[in-house]
């Protein structure tokens, strides 16, 4: 046991000195490692905070929540939108009292407008909703209040401001009681929205303001189609039920043919994270490809040196087998230096990915998510790869003929 522990000391000895005989060599045969490693940390850690970031924006869209978009047409095999609204009020309203699924419903307008306070303006989007959208994107508002059904039935020019809006109209008062004009029709602001940041797409949505539903068809848009019909369903797993319910009072109420398409198309929380998620996993799933090629090479660098050191070092290996050291020590000491260049590499990579993805999300406001898991993988398969792309060398290095190897010049 003694005698064990002395000869793998010496191969540490060895092995160690061999490696820091050459400092710039053995740095630069690490250096695949070194990027591979940090690579696979940094991929993994984009991926981790990307699939965080989609879960949150798609949680604020609501709770439960479905999209009817109207317009939707089959041509040529492919569903696109004609942008032609066959939606309705009554749609909405019809929604609500025959769907058991459905909790909340609310008509959606769109428009877009610059909105003037005083001597300031903001161009921003003007949503009309109805007295269940709250419910539906659980938006809660942070100063004031929502405006009511009763707003909604008697079109009153009230609305509510989403924080960008409102930190820009009104950056050094209380925009609650003001008075907001959007196209010229003169808006009273009766509440603030909490924020809410950016959305899948990157946009704003605290950038937009909220009013009923209404007002914005009767007086800035002139149109008694809706942009389009949000719904909530009552539970989380009854959205689907929901969602088939809606479906079928709209294809008979706008009498569709049961085998023709609808003219409109439904969206789900759930579908919206699935497709999501989806592209984050190929883009993931092709940067860890990538991250695996820099640690293939990486391995092919150690063998191509390891073969060059064996070669370097053919005398020293006759010399070391004269004096008594077997082919398995040999291969050893070999196995021991590959496997260090690539633990050494491994730890300087790990060290190097957890310091990129903290300056990365330092500089570009993305969450990053380093994790134990993908440190831990990189580093064993850092420590494989030494060991499978060290193994041949180190073998070609036992085999050596003692004479023939204490001949070589």
């Amino acid at each position: 046991m003694k005698n064990a522990f002395n000869r793998l000391g010496n191969i540490t000895v060895v092995g160690l000195k061999a490696i820091f005989r050459n400092k710039l060599r053995s740095f630069l045969t690490m250096l695949g490692i070194v990027i591979g490693v940090g690579c696979v940390i940094v991929v993994v850690a984009i991926g981790n905070g990307a699939t965080q970031s989609i879960q949150e924006m798609i949680n604020s869209l609501g709770s439960n929540f479905i999209m009817v978009i109207p317009g939707a047409s089959t041509q040529s095999g492919a569903r696109i939108f004609t942008g032609q609204s066959t939606m309705t009020i009554e749609d909405a309203d019809a929604i609500k009292a025959e769907c058991p699924a459905v909790g909340y419903v609310t008509p959606i307008m769109r428009s877009n407008g610059q909105v003037v306070a005083g001597e300031l303006n903001w161009g921003t989007q003007v949503f009309g909703v109805g007295g269940d959208w709250p419910f539906i994107r659980a938006w809660n508002v942070a100063e004031g209040q929502f405006f009511t059904d009763a707003d909604v039935r008697a079109a009153s020019k009230v609305c509510v401001l989403g924080k960008t809006v409102s930190d820009n109209l009104f950056p050094n008062a209380d925009a609650v009681g003001q008075i907001v004009r959007i196209k010229n029709v003169p808006f009273k602001v009766v509440g603030i929205l909490e924020k809410k940041g950016g959305n899948m797409m990157g946009s704003d949505q605290d950038d937009q303001i909220i009013a009923p539903y209404t007002t914005v068809m009767k007086r800035l848009m002139g149109q008694t189609k809706v942009s389009m019909i949000q719904a909530s369903a009552r539970s989380a797993d009854g959205v689907q039920d929901a969602m088939t319910q809606i479906e079928a009072l709209l294809r008979q109420r706008h009498r569709i043919p049961a085998n023709g398409d609808s003219d409109f198309m439904l969206r789900s929380q759930e579908e919206i994270a699935q497709n999501n998620q989806q592209q984050m996993k190929v883009l993931s799933n092709l940067l860890v490809a990538i991250a695996a090629i820099s640690l293939l090479i990486g391995g092919i660098g150690i063998m191509n040196i390891m073969l060059v050191s064996v070669t370097e070092r053919t005398r020293e290996i006759g010399i070391r087998m004269a004096i008594g050291a077997k082919g398995r020590h040999v291969l050893m000491q070999f196995l021991f230096e590959a496997i260090t260049l690539s633990i050494v590499g491994g730890l300087i990579g790990v060290l190097a990915g957890v310091g990129v993805s903290a300056g990365f999300a330092k500089v570009s406001g993305w969450p990053l998510m380093v994790s134990t898991s993908s440190i831990l993988l990189s580093f064993g398969v850092a420590g494989t790869v030494g060991i499978l792309f060290g193994f041949f060398p180190a073998m070609k290095a036992s085999r050596l003929d003692p004479i023939d190897a204490l001949r070589y010049e």
